[in-house]
């Protein structure tokens, strides 16, 4: 039985973000948690809180033993990129794409 958790909107680029989901992309939750806690990418906050709702929902909704847990899945895809301008020379403009993620964190039992 498959339990998700997604985060939409996340405001990091999805390049960097898969960067720090395929540390992580098949192992067990306590050994993805234990991993991401000493990885220095500022992403891995957000992927462990993540990985924490889905383990919950999956104690919470169906009951799943919380040992045999492991990760399935983790896709990061990219969201509405916000669009800003910067001044530049001689009276240009340059376009500064600030990019989100939406991540989605399928775990399973063993």
């Amino acid at each position: 039985m498959e339990v998700t958790a997604r985060a939409k909107y996340v405001r990091i680029s999805p390049r960097k973000a898969r960067l720090v989901a395929d540390l992580v992309r098949g192992k067990g939750v306590e050994e993805a948690l234990n991993t991401l806690t000493f990885t220095k990418k500022a992403f891995a906050e957000k992927l462990i809180k993540l990985i924490k709702s889905a383990v919950a929902n999956a104690q919470q909704n169906t009951n799943m033993d919380v040992d045999t847990l492991w990760i399935k899945k983790i896709s990061v895809d990219g969201g509405p990129t916000l669009k800003r301008y910067m001044p530049r020379a001689m009276g240009r403009a340059t376009m500064i794409r600030k990019r989100t993620s939406h991540v989605v964190v399928v775990l399973d039992e063993k």
